[in-house]
């Protein structure tokens, strides 16, 4: 698959054939962004009965193939360079889960890549790599058959366990009773000590949709999932909540899906038994799992090195860009200066961002100018992009919306002053504002920009180019958003020139 260009794009699809659901998903692959393009399952049930008959549930399988089917069908007018397939616990440890590879295989062509429980736990940490490269923790990769532990250590994952602690293997189908289940996960959670940890890394829709309530709970307004924190004692209480709810109930909460309620309050239990075993302090969800660690996996190791925030905005940079190198030239000229401020997240932090918020600024160059601003502010708050939290979220988007306008005005104010505190929406203000001047100082050319330069200086921001240069510096414009971003350094601009 990886034998051209490592950043030329190029579509893989990953077929998963779960415990409770079937799921194709095709992605567009440019270099280490990942993309999503399409994406549908059905919620076929092939492990419901495996705890008690040993056997795939019939109507799931018929359910199953018929999928498979309409996904093949789909695959061929596709035509991806790569197909990766996965089949999981149900059809791991069913006595006819054998039999049903080969009719898939005779009713498909497929072949499918039933996976052991350790090679199911790596990929799905491997997924939350592909998504946070610095999760440290233990990952846990709740299906509708099984869960599987794997644990983080420095950005590998070392070895996995799968329980059956699935939905299905809990009683899902009989009448739910929240003390048996909690008795039966403290007993399969006996062999899980080796897997304490400060952060759990939480993989799965059952899950998401844990999460999902918590922010319905707690009035939380930006509804991204990726990477969303609560803390031991948030997951605690919003899965004791879940427990004590009504089918009904939880029904009725704005964006839980009605597939998952059946399965959601053995989840919960689950959850709570996971926080007081393993000693949790924070949950934090993934949206990127088993599907994505297979692709993760496939990538060669100078892919696999590169930071996924700046990967991701270059990409989707790219996309709109007109000057194709003014966002590695944005950084090379910010970076002194704006590196010599004290950081807002960390050391580390503060330069992937401000790299991140450089391969963004050419975004907007093909909006409407009147809107523009507004437009680029939401497109990067709610991007399908890898690698950042909800505050670096919403630090980005302030960034960009200031690299187009010096209004304070910020969109979605209750989504900001809930993620990002005061001071980091400032330094955002301040990058976007460094962002604007370079870009209209040097009409977006990026050799123009390395001949001229900006500094700290005392209390003064310093604007300075080349002797054969200094009429860069000329221009009302140019005197305006330098004034602008010194004011926000609370510093005196100077032009030297």
């Amino acid at each position: 698959m990886w034998a051209h260009a490592v950043n030329s794009p190029r579509d893989a699809a990953v077929l998963d054939v779960g415990s409770n659901s079937v799921r194709l998903v095709v992605y567009r692959l440019e270099g280490r962004a990942i993309w999503s393009l399409f994406n549908e399952k059905v919620q076929a049930g092939l492990g419901r009965g495996v705890e008690q008959t040993g056997l795939l549930d019939p109507d799931g399988v018929d359910a199953a193939l018929k999928a498979l089917r309409r996904f093949r069908a789909l695959l061929d007018a596709v035509q991806p360079q790569a197909i990766y397939t996965a089949a999981t616990a149900a059809v791991r440890e069913a006595a006819d889960g054998r039999n049903f590879v080969d009719r898939v295989r005779a009713e498909t062509g497929l072949e499918l890549r039933v996976l052991e429980g350790e090679q199911e736990a790596r990929f799905a940490a491997l997924g939350v790599l592909a998504g946070a490269p610095d999760a440290d923790g233990v990952v846990g990769d709740l299906g509708g058959f099984s869960l599987e532990l794997v644990r983080l250590n420095q950005g590998r994952p070392g070895v996995g366990i799968t329980l059956p602690l699935g939905p299905f293997a809990l009683g899902l189908g009989r009448p739910f009773d929240a003390a048996a289940v909690r008795r039966a996960v403290s007993r399969k959670l006996d062999s899980a000590f080796a897997f304490r940890a400060p952060c759990f890394y939480a993989v799965g829709g059952a899950w998401r949709t844990l999460a999902l309530v918590h922010m319905r709970l707690a009035d939380y307004p930006l509804e991204i999932l990726h990477q969303y924190e609560l803390s031991a004692a948030e997951a605690l209480d919003t899965a004791r909540f879940i427990a004590r709810q009504s089918k009904g109930s939880l029904e009725r909460i704005e964006g839980v899906s009605k597939k998952r309620v059946e399965a959601l309050p053995y989840a919960a239990v689950l959850m709570e038994c996971l926080v007081e075993r393993l000693e949790l302090e924070r949950v934090s969800i993934s949206a990127y799992g088993l599907r994505e660690g297979l692709l993760y996996d496939a990538m060669p190791a100078e892919l696999k090195a590169l930071d996924p925030l700046i990967e991701g905005c270059a990409a989707l940079g790219a996309r709109q860009a007109i000057a194709e190198d003014l966002g590695h030239a944005l950084e090379d000229w910010l970076a002194p200066t704006l590196g010599a401020l004290p950081p807002v997240f960390s050391a580390g932090r503060d330069p992937v961002l401000l790299a991140a918020a450089c391969r963004l600024a050419d975004l907007g160059s093909r909006l409407h100018p009147d809107h523009r601003a507004h437009l680029v502010f939401e497109q990067v708050l709610r991007a399908p992009i890898a690698g950042l939290n909800h505050a670096e979220r919403a630090f980005m988007a302030a960034a960009l919306f200031a690299r187009h306008t010096a209004s304070q005005a910020i969109p979605e104010p209750r989504v900001i002053s809930r993620v990002l505190s005061p001071e980091r929406l400032l330094r955002a203000r301040a990058v976007g504002a460094a962002m604007r001047l370079g870009c209209d100082l040097s009409g977006r050319s990026a050799a123009l920009l390395a001949r001229s330069s900006i500094r700290l200086q005392g209390a003064k921001l310093v604007l300075s180019a080349e002797p054969d240069a200094v009429d860069l510096l000329l221009g009302e414009q140019t005197a305006r958003r330098g004034a602008t971003l010194a004011a926000i350094l609370e510093r005196e601009l100077k032009i030297e020139g």
